[in-house]
């Protein structure tokens, strides 16, 4: 029992500090490109993780195991960290943060398919609902400094969803065996030779005038968001199962939209904020249970 809420706990701290990501990831557009932004998130993170590489227990690699971990790593951070941050730099936070919403819904469509998990009727509707909401949101976005182009950031971050839906599979299956520092370091590493490789060949560069806000953005997204954040999600997965886990990411939207409204001063309008109602209430009636459950 104490096991479980030590990970319920690890899982709400989680989703306070990746709903507060897409505000920082706003903020470190001041000075950095998107690709610029990952890349420099990543290192930081591999350097934490260095400093606390000793408090990880002996690892016992099970033969073959290496194409389970490239694919958690793949799936994220390297492709959900480009398709979310070039999104975040398409779309505003709190629009982001709600489409994060659908990602339980994905979880309960690949455990269907992959784990063979029962689908019931109210998760087809609920993921319908929700879908239909993320349209909307999208469809009644206009364009503005801060958001030129929601529709194509909205969908970006939607493909982002995909990925941490299939992240969160993959870790689920290797957190029997290792630590979740253990992992989030795979994690950290292969990011850094992946968006380093990314960065080294595209036109995007450092930027040349130094802001303290937007580089104290990217230090916070690595070591805090990165390291405290997949620590404690890995942990979590770990005692409990993914497709419970994974309800816990329904707290992101409230986070992300209360913070994009308190440090960005982002707001939904009234057709958006319908759309988030519907992306919500399909949430809701793909988890609520019947009488006899």
């Amino acid at each position: 029992m104490k096991g479980r809420w030590l990970a319920v706990t690890g899982l709400i701290i989680t989703m306070f500090l990746w709903g507060s990501s897409f505000a920082a990831f706003k903020i470190a557009y001041i000075s950095y490109t998107p690709l610029c932004a990952v890349f420099l998130r990543m290192v930081w993170a591999t350097v934490a993780f260095g400093l606390l590489w000793s408090r990880v227990k002996h690892v016992t690699y099970r033969k073959g195991d290496w194409k389970w971990l490239l694919l958690m790593a793949f799936f994220e951070p390297c492709l959900y960290f480009v398709f979310e941050g070039y999104a975040l730099d398409l779309t505003t936070a709190s629009q982001a943060g709600m489409i994060s919403a659908v990602f339980p819904l994905l979880v309960a469509l690949l455990a269907r398919s992959l784990l063979k998990e029962r689908l019931a009727p109210r998760t087809v509707i609920g993921f319908a609902m929700a879908i239909a909401g993320v349209v909307w949101i999208s469809a009644e976005s206009t364009s503005s400094a801060a958001a030129p182009n929601p529709v194509a950031g909205n969908t970006l971050e939607f493909l982002a969803m995909i990925c941490a839906a299939g992240y969160t599979i993959v870790a689920r299956k290797l957190s029997s065996n290792y630590h979740p520092l253990f992992l989030a370091s795979v994690q950290s590493v292969v990011g850094v030779v992946f968006f380093g490789v990314l960065f080294l060949f595209s036109s995007e560069t450092f930027p040349a005038d130094f802001s303290w806000p937007a580089t104290l953005s990217v230090v916070y997204l690595g070591v805090i968001v990165t390291l405290l954040g997949y620590t404690f999600f890995n942990y979590g997965v770990s005692k409990i199962p993914a497709g419970q886990a994974s309800a816990f990411i329904n707290l992101i939207p409230v986070f992300a939209v209360l913070l994009g409204w308190l440090i960005l001063g982002e707001t939904f309008n009234m057709e958006q904020i319908f759309g988030a109602g519907l992306v919500l209430a399909g949430v809701a009636c793909s988890q609520c249970r019947t009488a006899r459950g």
